[in-house]
């Protein structure tokens, strides 16, 4: 049973479309990663799946409950980190958590979830007094509370420094492997690509990507790519190279050859390129996650216009 499933989402406000059809499916135990530009959709589909707005049509089931009939068994068996959360400044942290584990209905103790997201020193220190990456873990112990089956986080990490991402994306893990899906959105492609088992990407209300990282660098043709310094890059060379196994283009840039590979070893390509031209130099670049952002959402912007 997916913990996610859309089916033909759509969400109209007045003229505008929010959601064009979105169909999307998140398999139990992954972390699963949504993306897209500002306005592109992702908000409303969260709203959507946690029952704050209702949809225009479409079905969104999450844990084999449909959102909109049985949202209350749903919120049971979820976490949330929203986007905009708001910590009470005069409470303290172990506040905080006895007072959701009273609304969860749960009997957990809240310094064992401080402890998990590593907090449990300030325990006792009122929350006005937290730096922004602890109110950020506050806010994502109280998701923990009850064991949840699933795990919606909008914007983790958003405003944290190198070392409180860092803390977020290991609560992540540490979370996933106790068997809780994850599904989160971000605009931090570094922490998106670091976790994730696969992606969404949307852009205007329309899924126009969803895979692995790595499939979506070969979907693309943007996978590792070789710089070859070598003693020749007459149309011929070209030519050849482009001919080899393992190599889906081949360009000269800066005085380079540019060898985009395929399903080969770069090593093995390499070898094969220096049997046609004398490799003097190179380096690989792997196409990053914002790149193929990038490409996704500017294709599907062309395509459109």
């Amino acid at each position: 049973m997916p913990a996610i499933d859309i089916s033909n989402l759509t969400k109209h406000f007045g003229d505008v479309v929010a959601l064009d059809g979105l169909d999307l499916t998140v398999e139990e135990g992954e972390i699963f990663g949504f993306l897209g530009p500002n306005g592109a959709g992702k908000s409303t589909a969260i709203d959507i799946m946690l029952d704050f707005t209702r949809p225009t049509s479409g079905n969104v089931a999450v844990l084999g409950h449909d959102v909109q009939r049985e949202g209350l068994a749903v919120r049971k068996r979820i976490g949330v980190l929203p986007d905009a959360y708001h910590v009470y400044d005069r409470l303290t942290g172990r506040q905080h958590l006895e007072f959701a584990a009273e609304v969860k209905e749960t009997d957990e103790d809240p310094a064992a979830i401080l402890e998990r997201v590593g907090i449990a020193d300030a325990a006792d220190r009122k929350a006005g007094g937290y730096s922004k990456g602890m109110k950020q873990r506050l806010v994502l112990g109280i998701a923990l509370l009850g064991d949840p089956d699933l795990l919606v986080l909008d914007e983790p990490s958003t405003g944290l420094d190198p070392n409180g991402a860092k803390e977020i994306r290991d609560i992540i893990r540490e979370e996933n492997e106790r068997g809780t899906t994850v599904f989160f959105s971000s605009h931090v492609m570094e922490q998106v690509e670091a976790v994730c088992d696969r992606v969404a990407i949307i852009n205007r209300g329309d899924l126009v990507a969803v895979d692995t990282v790595d499939g979506l660098r070969s979907a693309t043709e943007r996978g590792e790519t070789l710089h070859l310094q070598v003693a020749d890059t007459s149309p011929s060379v070209v030519e050849a190279v482009g001919e080899v196994a393992g190599v889906e283009t081949v360009a000269v840039e800066d005085g380079r050859l540019r060898v985009t590979l395929g399903d080969r070893s770069k090593f093995d390509v390499m070898e094969a390129v220096d049997e046609i031209v004398a490799v003097e130099d190179f380096s690989v670049s792997t196409t990053s996650l914002g790149d193929l952002f990038i490409h996704y959402t500017n294709e599907e912007q062309e395509v459109r216009a």
